[in-house]
Order: C-alpha cells, then sequence, then structure tokens
C-alpha cells in the first residue's frame, strides 16, 4: 500500500491548487478525481464553459445590436448554438489539459475513481481496479453540486440546472430561470442575448441579494431593458414537464397562483455541498444541517490531519476562495503561518456589464453601527465608456467617516472582474479613499471611475459629474 504525505480527494480549484502547493513544498502528494477529467465543477461545467458562452453569446449581441452604430454592416447574421457549444467544449478540453500536465509536471500522483475513507488514514480508490492508499494529511475538496427545493427537482430534459443549460441543442424561445442569483442571471443572459424571452422567477424582493442593494435595483434595470422579465417575491410550488414545454406554478405575495409556460426551466437556487460517497463516518467525521463539514480557523475538521477546502465548507462558493483555501493548508501543512483575509475575496458576475464587489455593503455597515461616507461616479460620465458604448452601470465607494479607510467598493461596469482588483490592492493595504484619489489613472481608461469614485467619497468632489 502506498503512502503519501497529503492525498488531496478533489480535482477543482481549491484541490488541484492544494496539490501543486504541495508538491511545490517538497511533499509527497496525489490527487484524487472520480470523473475522467480533471478540474472540477468549475472548469468542466461551471466557470470556464459559461464564461466562453458568455463571451460568445456578446459577440453575437453586440452585432445584433451595437455594430451598425460602429459602422460595421452585416447581413444575415444568425446564431450557430453548435458552433457555440463546441467552442465552449474546445476550451474546457485545452483547460483541464492544462491541469493534467501541471499534476505530471510536478509528479503528483493521479488516481481516477472514487475515493473513500477506510479508516482516518486509509483511502480507498474504487474503480475498474480498487486501490487503497495511507496519508499523513488528508484535503476534502469534493466541492459542491446545484441546489433544488421541493417541485422543482430536475429531470435534465426541460426542468434543467446549470450542467444542461451548458450544453443546449436549442436556443430555447422562452426560458424561464428560478432564482435571481449568480448562476441564472449568467445563463439567462447566454439566452436572452441570442434571443430567448427570459423571465427570472425570485423569492426575494431583489436579485443578487447578497451584494449591496443598489447592484440589485440598478442592474434589474439594465436587464429590463435587455427584455428581461422579473416576477419577485414569488414561492415555487413546482414545475412541471409536459413534453415539449413546462408549466411553472407559483405563488405571489398577495397569496395568489401564478402560472408560467415555457420551453425549458433552469432551476438555479444555488449550490450544496457534495460529500456524497467519502464514507467520513469511517474517519470520524461528519456533515452539519447544511450538509457542510465543520472546520476550525485552520480549516482541520475534527480529526486535526483531515482538512476540508472549498464548496464543501462554510463560506462563499467561489472558486477562487477555494484556491486560497487549497494554498492555505498546504502551507500549514508544510510548517508556515499563512492567513486568508475572508473579507477581501472580490465577488464577480460575468454579466454585461460585469458586477463585481468586495469588502462591506451599505446595508452591512448601517446594521452595524459603523460610520461611513460613500462616493459614487456613473460610467456614463466616463470617456473610455462613451468611446466603447458601455455606458451602464457605476462604481461605489465606501470609506470610514473619521478615517477615510476603504471599506466596501461595488461596481457594475465593463471589465468590473478585472477592475476590482485594485479595490482588493487598496484594501489589502489598509489604504484610504484620498490614496486612490491622488493615483494617476491612465486615461482614457475605464479604471479613471474608480479614482472619481474614489475623489467622491473623499470630500465629494468627482471632477467628471
Amino acid at each position: 500500500m502506498e503512502s503519501f504525505d497529503v492525498v488531496v480527494i478533489g480535482s477543482g480549484p481549491g484541490g488541484y491548487v492544494a496539490a501543486l502547493r504541495c508538491a511545490q513544498l517538497g511533499l509527497k502528494t496525489a490527487l484524487i478525481e472520480k470523473y475522467n477529467t480533471l478540474g472540477g465543477t468549475c472548469l468542466n461545467v461551471g466557470c470556464i464553459p459559461s464564461k466562453a458562452l458568455l463571451d460568445s453569446s456578446e459577440h453575437f449581441h453586440n452585432a445584433q445590436h451595437n455594430f451598425d452604430a460602429h459602422g460595421i454592416e452585416i447581413k444575415g447574421l444568425k446564431a450557430n448554438l453548435a458552433q457555440m457549444i463546441a467552442r465552449k467544449n474546445e476550451v474546457v478540453s485545452q483547460t483541464c489539459a492544462g491541469v493534467k500536465f501541471l499534476m505530471d509536471k510536478n509528479k503528483i500522483t493521479v488516481y481516477q475513481g472514487i475515493g473513500r475513507f477506510i479508516d482516518p488514514h486509509t483511502i480507498e480508490i474504487s474503480a475498474e481496479k480498487s486501490t487503497k492508499i495511507t496519508a499523513k494529511n488528508i484535503i476534502i475538496a469534493t466541492g459542491s453540486k446545484p441546489n433544488f427545493f421541493k417541485g422543482m427537482e430536475p429531470d435534465k430534459k426541460r426542468i434543467i440546472t446549470s450542467t444542461e443549460a451548458l450544453n443546449m441543442t436549442e436556443i430555447p424561445k422562452k426560458l424561464l430561470v428560478i432564482g435571481g442569483g449568480v448562476i441564472g442571471l449568467e445563463l439567462g443572459s447566454v439566452y436572452a442575448r441570442l434571443g430567448a424571452n427570459v423571465e427570472v422567477i425570485e423569492f426575494g424582493a431583489n436579485i443578487l441579494s447578497a451584494m449591496d442593494a443598489s447592484i440589485g435595483k440598478e442592474f434589474t434595470k439594465i436587464l429590463k431593458k435587455e427584455g428581461f422579465k422579473f416576477h419577485f417575491e414569488h414561492r415555487v410550488l413546482g414545475v412541471v414537464n409536459n413534453g415539449k414545454s413546462v408549466m411553472l406554478t407559483a405563488e405571489n405575495k398577495k397569496g395568489e397562483k401564478v402560472e408560467l409556460s415555457a420551453d425549458y426551466c433552469l432551476v438555479a437556487v444555488g449550490r450544496k455541498a457534495y460529500t456524497e460517497g467519502l464514507q467520513l463516518e469511517n474517519a470520524g467525521l461528519q456533515t452539519n444541517q447544511r450538509g457542510q463539514i465543520e472546520v476550525n480557523d485552520h480549516l482541520q475538521t475534527s480529526q486535526p490531519h483531515i482538512f476540508a477546502i472549498g464548496d464543501v465548507v462554510r463560506g462563499a462558493m467561489l472558486a477562487h476562495k477555494a484556491e486560497e483555501e487549497g494554498v492555505f493548508v498546504a502551507e500549514q501543512i508544510a510548517g508556515q503561518k499563512p492567513h486568508i483575509n475572508y473579507n477581501l475575496i472580490p465577488g464577480v458576475v460575468y454579466t454585461w456589464p460585469e458586477i463585481a464587489a468586495v469588502g462591506k455593503t451599505e446595508e452591512e455597515l448601517k446594521a452595524s453601527g459603523r460610520q461611513y461616507k460613500a462616493g459614487s461616479f456613473p460610467i456614463k460620465a466616463l470617456g473610455r465608456a462613451r468611446a466603447s458604448m458601455d455606458t451602464s452601470g457605476f462604481i461605489k465607494i465606501l470609506a470610514d467617516a473619521a478615517t477615510d479607510e476603504i471599506l466596501g467598493v461595488h461596481m457594475i461596469a465593463p471589465r468590473a472582474a478585472d477592475l476590482i482588483m485594485e479595490a482588493v490592492t487598496a484594501m489589502e493595504y489598509r489604504a484610504s479613499a484620498e490614496d486612490i484619489a491622488r493615483i494617476c489613472h491612465g486615461h482614457p481608461t475605464y479604471s479613471e471611475a474608480i479614482k472619481e469614485a474614489a475623489l467622491a467619497a473623499t470630500a465629494d468632489r468627482a471632477l467628471h459629474v
């Protein structure tokens, strides 16, 4: 029976990055993955393929609606969904192959099969031929799977999850989306751009409820202009596949029943931790009421040599959060003293315009009683945005009323996913709004909006509004 310093179960962003860092630190490392390709949900049926389709559909949308203004005339424009899916699959294939290359390069032993605990130090990998291995340390990185509630169980045909939405064979004439969160809005955007009528059914009073309220309010306006329809404060009672269509029944806040029909229904009500098949009880572990593995501040389970990271533990279900935790655990095992500032893990929505945020929301600051000041700058006042015809959104900076330290940054803007890193860097070094306001930003750029928002937060003196 082969023995390792570290065995990682799960090859998603948390797992494979943990394995890489362990190998870099000189630890004999093994990685277990039950699927045929490495990369987990993110690379195979999540982050990477959804971004590929978002980019393809955005190109189509611009060709259809914006190219004329740029002096580009196109006749006979049509969306070839099969080619979009094929390109997406190629992107996924290349990315997953890249992970395999990194495993080989770093001499990490990869086992294909389902890993399950025999005892706290022994894991059996079930495949065509079962194998048992032992480890001094074990990292559980098995991720998450799509969530659903009673009455909305996916049949993966017309009542679908994000996985099936990435491999559609036709563009729906009408698509219902249950859930106004990141996954629903991103995939809803893909098909709305391609011509589908998209209706979002949301239990709460707004979309993106975990973000600053101003984000959800503004983005709702943007999406409505693009043809989205919203049903807020609606509780889904059930969804039925009628063969060539679906029928959704919901109850609004007045207690009235509402029926909605469409070609497909996308169930996007979040994700839940995935531990099926691990046989945690054999390692002396158990999950909490939410199905998560409990860990301490060092990401150790009740067995100190067994760690858990990413979607399978508490916190935001984000690939980059999982990566940070993977590195954190690897360095800890190697005797280092790493740290993660969970307040500075950015959240991103890859619609267009993109949405990004880091730090505290206004609602959180108000609830805590902390005195703050806010500065906002509209994207439409930005020269670079007018040049590219991307004028929707804003950037808002929240700073401490007394010290001017930046407490939160929230934005709907072109390339917000990249722009947010200026805020993350500034906040990591506890910069003030005035620090950003006094930094020279290139012109014309989208990043100038961050400087202007900082000026507005510093002394209400934004220059271009």
